[in-house]
């Protein structure tokens, strides 16, 4: 059984700051890349961030320079830190994770449940 769980979502000011987390758990072999992704109702799912087993990263433009994606492999944890943001940036955060799981030879893409970040104006 695999988990992936987002936390750090909330409200927040105009200019201001949030931290989002999000940690994979179950029985990992390996992971290929965690990213965070967001949604508004009615609309398609977008990018946000990515980062790769190698490092890697990969940022939407309207977040690049504001937004640092990073991850603590030894806890399996993506992290999303959001700073000076925009009631544009108001939406739900999903967290993905594209795992190698003990036994199996594939990788999978699992998804959190969400997390809502409100930017107040």
């Amino acid at each position: 059984q695999v988990q992936v769980v987002e936390s750090g979502g909330g409200l927040v000011q105009a200019g201001g700051s949030l931290r989002l987390s999000c940690a994979a758990s179950g029985s990992i072999f390996s992971i290929d890349a965690m990213g965070w992704y967001r949604q508004a109702p009615g609309k398609q799912r977008e990018l946000v961030a990515t980062l790769t087993g190698g490092l890697r990263t990969a940022y939407a433009d309207s977040v690049e320079v504001r937004f640092t994606i990073s991850r603590d492999n030894a806890n399996n944890t993506v992290y999303l830190q959001m700073n000076s943001l925009k009631p544009e940036n108001t939406d739900v955060y999903y967290c993905n994770a594209d795992l190698l799981l003990r036994g199996k030879s594939r990788v999978y893409r699992y998804w959190g449940q969400g997390t809502q970040v409100t930017v107040s104006s």
